[in-house]
């Protein structure tokens, strides 16, 4: 018989569950914006047909199929969100003009970790780890190259570790093309990101140092000590600007170049995003404040040294809208000392 709806009993058992259907639903559609309202679109179908629930299947199982289905629907009304470096090579020569942004054009967004934190609340340390590194931004933008279907099944399966049977019934299908779909997910996916075993991360103290000191050279507007924390080969992106640049000489001066405001004096906010270290960077406006100008993405490599580390890549996101998704103010306090 079917459950008698009740708001009560549907926040109950429904309320725990949006930190891990947002991370779902972001490793889908690239977006943190577009994830919210789809998780939001999953509560409302879901409280809908509530009074029809008759717990066949669990209620984490109902609500993954509710959300899949409406990820995928909106895949097919969206193009797929990438990074700068998913559009070709590096820029030859930072002294030339940057290209131009493409209007419209769908980026890639951090997602915070302060989102999505509680789905991690009971795990244990190691279970922790492993699930920072399954949302980190590469992997989230390697995600985006698979066909929605390839994209829902790996998700699921290598993931959030749901067994074959477990996604046959969610999408409808049978064990074998689930098998078969992952396999080929898998192919592509090995094309197009970084093996997380191959990469060596600092331990967490040497990237809050790594972090501090970089916090440092940009308040201090000091251009020197910024690069001397990046390795030689660092990538450089800033999405909505195409451009992208590689390696430590070429990075300095595209900050010399094309990034003046860096030199007015800037007031920086430590953050996490994607299981990642990152900053929150405000820069000096003429009004003697400090104004958003963009989330700094930072992914740290263990060097030589022991327990310490460098910034292989930065993803420099130029999009105060972000702000309010961290929980930032789009205006910093501090004011400009002259």
């Amino acid at each position: 018989m079917a459950a008698p709806r009740s708001d009560e009993d549907f926040l109950r058992n429904t309320g725990g569950m949006q930190p891990e259907l947002l991370a779902y639903c972001y490793r889908m559609l690239g977006s943190v914006h577009d994830a919210e309202d789809l998780v939001q679109e999953t509560l409302l179908r879901a409280w809908q047909a509530y009074g029809d629930f008759e717990g066949r299947a669990s209620m984490r199982t109902w609500l993954y199929r509710i959300a899949t289905n409406v990820c995928l629907r909106a895949l097919e009304r969206r193009e797929r969100r990438d990074l700068p470096v998913g559009l070709g090579g590096p820029d030859a020569d930072p002294d030339l003009p940057l290209a131009p942004e493409r209007p419209g054009h769908s980026w890639l967004q951090p997602l915070p970790d302060a989102l999505v934190a509680s789905a991690d609340s009971a795990a244990d340390p190691a279970a922790v780890v492993g699930s920072r590194e399954s949302m980190r931004l590469a992997l989230t933008a390697a995600f985006q190259y698979l066909p929605p279907r390839q994209r829902a099944v790996l998700i699921l399966r290598d993931v959030l570790a749901w067994r074959a049977a477990e996604v046959a019934n969610l999408l409808g299908t049978s064990e074998a093309a689930v098998n078969s779909t992952l396999q080929r997910a898998r192919a592509r996916l090995a094309d197009a990101a970084p093996v997380a075993d191959e990469v060596v991360r600092p331990s967490d103290d040497a990237e809050r140092a790594l972090l501090d000191r970089y916090a440092a050279a940009f308040e201090s507007s000091d251009i020197d000590a910024l690069m001397a924390l990046l390795t030689d080969d660092a990538v450089w992106e800033m999405p909505p600007v195409p451009s992208w640049f590689r390696g430590r000489a070429a990075i300095g001066r595209l900050v010399e170049r094309h990034c003046p405001a860096f030199f007015r004096g800037s007031r920086v906010l430590p953050t996490r995003a994607n299981g990642q270290r990152a900053l929150a960077v405000y820069m000096a406006g003429e009004d003697g404040t400090y104004h958003a100008q963009g989330i700094h993405l930072l992914d740290c490599v263990a060097t030589t040294a022991p327990d310490a580390g460098a910034v292989a890549h930065v993803v420099s996101f130029h999009d105060a809208g972000l702000f309010p998704t961290f929980g930032l103010p789009l205006v910093h306090r501090g004011v400009l000392v002259p």
